[in-house]
């Protein structure tokens, strides 16, 4: 399980470009639930995301994952327990290295490297076994360089190595943003079957409604740095994407709203 209690973030504390990313964020994610994060631009949806993986420290709060409380850990320490797939298919891999080096890298992922050949004959057959499941037809080219495939096909295995030991957390950092839309709907369905499979506990940002509203069990908007709805059971289950964007709007519309009274109470003022 998932806890975070009264995550604070600021950055550029004290100058006019001061921004309060994170005000004041709790969440109890339980395991295997799989929860769709969005939100506009600076609703703070990426840095709840950073935060939880170990990017910057939060100024006030607690995260806790399976009951150890990891909110000052560093970065390293929480990737044994935390997976992650970023938004650039160029990111989480070694491009010169073969999909087979690559993949063998992440089976010993927190392990004692020592001197014994990581490729050995049987994983390298439980390699083609898993990538098999992708159904992208990549089995059979365990000695390409995995910089010479399409964004698609990277990104499908970054995916598959972040999973390879089943993490006690995903993080999904958009990352279809940057694919072509057959492309993103491969990844979109890999996604929805590695996390059922393996019951992964997920956290996805996205800027997708249609996947917000298709992927997962529960579904987070931020706003300004807060959790302005948490949707889960039937009413996750009603929600379509044109519900989400008539949310978004709401909060717009109440934002010109604060603005509009702020205003008059300044020229009351003066």
């Amino acid at each position: 399980m998932l806890v975070l209690s009264g995550l604070r973030k600021t950055f550029h504390a004290g100058t006019p470009n001061e921004v309060r990313a994170l005000d004041g964020v709790s969440l109890r994610l339980a395991d295997g639930e799989f929860a769709t994060v969005i939100g506009t631009n600076g609703s703070g949806k990426s840095t709840l995301l950073n935060a939880v993986a170990g990017t910057f420290l939060c100024e006030e709060g607690r995260i806790e994952l399976d009951g150890a409380e990891m909110g000052r850990w560093p970065e390293h320490k929480r990737a044994a327990l935390v997976g992650r797939v970023f938004q650039n298919p160029l990111g989480g891999t070694a491009p010169q290295m073969s999909i087979a080096e690559n993949m063998a890298l992440a089976a010993r992922r927190g392990l004692s490297r020592g001197l014994a050949p990581a490729l050995t004959k049987a994983l390298r057959a439980e390699i083609a076994e898993r990538i098999a499941t992708l159904r992208m037809n990549l089995e059979s080219r365990l000695d390409t360089p995995i910089g010479t495939l399409s964004g698609g096909q990277r990104q499908a295995l970054t995916l598959l190595m972040a999973t390879w030991l089943r993490p006690r957390l995903l993080l999904l950092d958009e990352h279809t943003a940057a694919l072509d839309p057959k492309s993103a709907d491969q990844i979109v369905r890999i996604t929805a079957e590695i996390v059922a499979r393996d019951r992964l506990t997920t956290l996805m940002v996205t800027h997708s409604m249609q996947q917000a509203a298709q992927l997962g069990t529960r579904i987070l908007m931020m706003h300004r740095g807060r959790l302005a709805h948490d949707l889960s059971g039937d009413e996750r289950a009603r929600t379509r994407p044109d519900d989400l964007l008539a949310r978004f709007d709401a909060l717009r519309r109440r934002d010109q709203m604060d603005e509009g009274v702020a205003a008059m109470l300044r020229r009351q003022h003066v």
